[in-house]
Formats: structure tokens, sequence, C-alpha cells
């Protein structure tokens, strides 16, 4: 017996044979025997197209998923923003401008 390569398959040709199997027209064995594909691998590929199947009527973005913010950046920045705003405020004052600070 000869050893056979791994294969890797498209998600097209995956997405083909997991609705040929949800649809029920033919058993596992003889979609396999079809796509000479193992049984157990179509059947993995019918229960990843099931749990996914919700996710192709989302809005794009996983429900419950907010995004991720670093807070440490924001708040340094703010840190820097402020104090850029005193120095300005303190210069404008300096000048014998009317200053921001009221």
């Amino acid at each position: 017996m000869t050893k056979r390569t791994r294969r890797n398959h498209t998600p097209t040709f995956k997405a083909k044979v997991a609705l040929a199997a949800v649809r029920g027209e033919k058993t596992v064995i003889e979609l396999a025997q079809q796509f000479d594909v193992h049984p157990n691998q179509i059947t993995n590929w019918k229960a990843q197209l099931v749990a996914g199947a919700d996710e192709v009527f989302s809005s794009g973005r996983p429900q419950g998923a907010e995004p991720s913010v670093d807070l440490k950046t924001l708040h340094a920045k703010i840190g820097s923003l402020t104090l850029e705003n005193d120095f300005l405020s303190d210069a404008l004052g300096k000048a014998g401008l009317p200053s921001a600070k009221r």
C-alpha cells in the first residue's frame, strides 16, 4: 500500500462537500467515495458548517465583541495633550495674549 501525500482542500471544495452532506440526498459513505475524502472528514466539515452558519447572517462583527482598546495608550495620550495645553496656555499668558484658561 502506498502512502498518500497530505492534501489541502480549498474552502470552496469543503463547502461543496459539507453542503452535499447537509442536504442528505446521499449517505456519508457515498459522498466519501464521490469526493475521494474520508467519511470522518465529511462529518467534521458538516459540523463546522452547521456551527458557523449563524455567522453568515451576522452584521460583520461577532455579537458581544467590543473593539479592543488599549486604555494605557489612551490615558498616556490624554496626559500628554493636557500637558501640552497647559504649556501653551502659560506661554500665551506670558506673551501678553489672553490665555485659553477661564
